[in-house]
């Protein structure tokens, strides 16, 4: 314990810091209420000072009365402390506000717990700390005392529309109402578009930041192919189809307003897989911006959103109708930027398949094709935006996606026959390849040997439901996807043999036919199993009219006939 006598009457000495005064001015007794314990004994020493020496007791009582004092000083800062402790515990918790908007005369508008209020601004707090959106405190009086910045938390939700006066129209999948909201400081001269998700703050009135673009996918060609139409060989038929129409609409507008006649939304191309159907539809791209900077000298870019069916199907309840409206969301923005936008959908009859009645289970089927038809020709208009979607199956596709006002148009992409092969072969075997023969001769040699129909060619074995038996042969079964392949492989062959050799070797006939025998030998292109669903999907067949699609085996059919 500190025994220091600083700040205390000494006998003689000071008290309190001052000098003791001479005897004669000490107060008299009757006001010694006004003293201390210990400036009273001092006095009382001084006096019995006057009468001869102070006793060696006084002075110890002394002592003991300084250190009662300085006990009771610590004890009465203790609780103090003690005291504004408990105060703070028991007052009133301050609020957390919004700032809505700084209003004239030093005040503000707040939200804080779903109500407004206007409230005063400490004066000590810079106006330019206080942005529309922050946090704010509030005291006892809603006065405005302190500014904490942009809260970290808050609800997801998405764009749906922008108003006029800068204020934003957002909503969520989750079937609450849409909300419209302000934005904040931060947002104030951003560029917002419908589809962004943006995040709000807790009392959900001002819009604080961009989050992103709600698992938006990269489908995006960002380059189409420059694909001429001569560049596709042997489907001449389908490409006449295509430009007359996708082609005409657009550059014709004038006639086709005049005649008042719908401009298609879209168009279907269906066929065996490996025929060209994607190929053709890049193909519309990018001929639709030539045609078009040749008629009007504006030149359009292109916008080609490729997207296989398979891919939107999600197992979590509402994702994929979410991805279908993200697709002609994509489509919708693209186009009013002026841009060519095309949304080719393949294997389309996995999402647009034919829907059934059933109360067992759940369909997903029966939500995306309505969600799909309503894209279309919902209330937000499709325009200058080109459907494409492609099939193996066309007859499994749900007819309400098929009828006219939706998809207008079905062009069939058939396999090459004879003269279309030798056309496809005549694109891959350029002029500018070492090849060991003209280009004419080898690709006359192959074609011959792709399509003769002889026991080494025959590739599938057909039952009708008639009774009728028949053969398929490789030629029926060929495509632009398998001339492709034969090609490529050949060129292996003659790379190799050029290693080999430690010098070039061109191209041969026999490189073609070895590799044509390898392509179907391998059977990669086709289904390995005998499962006649399978096999349908490769042929131009009705299947309503086969029994039995399956590959030919000659042992089995040496078998079955009793012939040895």
């Amino acid at each position: 314990m500190n025994k220091s006598n600083k700040g205390r009457p000494q006998p003689g000495g000071s008290s309190q810091g001052q000098e003791t005064p001479p005897v004669d001015q000490f107060p008299p007794l009757d006001n010694s209420s006004e003293l201390s314990t210990l400036q009273l004994l001092d006095l009382i020493s001084h006096k019995v000072a006057m009468q001869g020496p102070v006793p060696p007791d006084f002075l110890q009582l002394r002592r003991r009365i300084e250190e009662m004092e300085e006990l009771q000083d610590q004890a009465r800062n203790a609780v103090e402390k003690l005291s504004e402790a408990v105060d703070k515990l028991r007052a009133p918790a301050l609020r957390l506000g919004t700032l809505l908007q700084k209003l004239p005369q030093g005040r503000a508008l707040v939200c804080a717990n779903g109500t407004d209020y206007v409230c005063n601004l400490d004066p000590a707090i810079p106006e330019a700390t206080l942005d529309t959106g922050s946090r704010v405190l509030l005291n006892e009086a809603f006065a405005v005392t302190d500014s904490f910045g942009f809260d970290k938390n808050g609800p997801v939700v998405k764009v749906v529309e922008l108003l006029s006066d800068g204020r934003i129209r957002v909503g969520n999948e989750s079937g609450i109402s849409d909300l419209v909201v302000i934005r904040s400081t931060l947002l104030s001269k951003d560029k917002l578009k419908a589809g962004l998700e943006i995040r709000l703050d807790p009392n959900q009135r001002v819009a604080v930041e961009v989050i992103g673009t709600a698992k938006r996918l990269d489908r995006t060609l960002t380059r189409v192919e420059p694909i001429l139409w001569k560049d596709i060989g042997g489907q001449m038929e389908a490409v006449q189809g295509i430009r007359d129409s996708i082609e005409m609409p657009f550059l014709h507008a004038k006639l086709f307003k005049r005649f008042n006649h719908p401009v298609p939304k879209g168009f279907l191309l269906y066929g065996p897989p490996g025929c060209g159907k994607t190929l053709l539809g890049k193909a519309t791209a990018h001929n639709l911006r030539l045609q078009i900077r040749e008629k009007t000298g504006e030149d359009h870019p292109e916008f080609f959103l490729s997207v296989k069916g398979p891919e939107v199907l999600n197992m979590w309840l509402g994702e994929s109708e979410r991805q279908v409206r993200d697709l002609f969301t994509q489509c919708r923005e693209k186009a009013a930027e002026g841009h060519l936008a095309f949304l080719f959908i393949d294997e389309a009859e996995s999402i647009l398949g034919t829907r059934h009645a059933g109360r067992v289970g759940s369909n997903i089927l029966s939500t995306l094709v309505p969600m799909f038809c309503t894209e279309m020709d919902g209330l937000e208009v499709l325009q200058n935006v080109v459907i494409i979607i492609a099939s193996n199956r066309a007859d499994l596709i749900d007819p309400a996606i098929l009828r006219p006002g939706r998809i207008d148009r079905k062009i069939r992409v058939r396999r090459p026959d004879k003269e279309a092969a030798r056309e496809i072969y005549r694109i891959y075997l350029k002029d500018e390849l070492p090849l060991a023969e003209p280009r004419d001769a080898l690709v006359d040699c192959v074609v011959d040997a792709h399509y003769e129909k002889t026991d080494e060619n025959r590739f599938l074995d057909v039952t009708y439901r008639s009774g009728r038996h028949d053969y398929l042969y490789r030629g029926d079964l060929s495509s632009g996807a398998i001339i492709a392949a034969i090609v490529e492989r050949a060129k292996e062959y003659a790379i190799k043999r050029s290693i080999e050799i430690g010098d070039e070797s061109p191209l041969s006939r026999q490189d073609l036919l070895k590799a044509l025998m390898k392509e179907y030998r391998e059977n990669d292109l086709f289904p390995p199993s005998d499962i006649t669903e399978d096999w349908l999907k490769l042929t131009d067949f009705d299947p309503g009219n086969v029994v039995r699609l399956s590959p030919y085996r000659p042992a089995e059919r040496i078998h079955s006939s009793g012939t040895i």
